[in-house]
């Protein structure tokens, strides 16, 4: 796996903290930082998300996956499936993630509790390599609800 991260700021000085991945699967995205009133120069334009929401949004979608993947597999009707993460980061430099509650909404046609706390524990234990990683710094908690649908 690989990525490219080229910084903007040398292509155009407007944007200060702007930054362009290109993924080894031929993807790009964009990132870029929060405005700094002090020193705009050290600062972006909030045109994109920052680098850390987009580490938290990639644990999302490897756990997300992972879910719907063995709930598809165990041949359960699932129709939709989200994750709302929300994180706690430390006071101090590196400002690393303390805490992480992870809570899904699976939505499917008589899809059984036991089979969303499974898929979530799979994921969270054992698949989610994401979430693995992060929860070498945070505290991981995980919560879920299932709907009709």
């Amino acid at each position: 796996m690989e990525c490219t991260v080229n910084w903007t700021g040398g292509l155009n000085t407007r944007s200060g903290m702007g930054f362009v991945a290109e993924t080894g699967s031929g993807h790009t995205l964009m990132m870029d930082g929060a405005p700094d009133a002090a020193k705009p120069e050290n600062g972006g334009q909030n045109l994109a998300p920052r680098p850390l929401e987009m580490l938290l949004a990639g644990t999302g979608g490897c756990t997300a996956y992972d879910v719907v993947l063995i709930l598809k597999r165990g041949r359960h009707e699932v129709r939709g499936c989200s994750v709302k993460l929300t994180a706690e980061r430390a006071d101090t430099e590196p400002k690393v993630f303390t805490a992480i509650n992870m809570h899904f909404t699976v939505t499917g046609k008589g899809v059984p509790a036991a089979a969303v706390e499974r898929a979530i524990s799979m994921s969270h234990e054992k698949y989610c390599s994401a979430s693995v990683m992060l929860g070498k710094t945070a505290s991981i908690t995980t919560s879920f609800e299932v709907q009709e649908g």
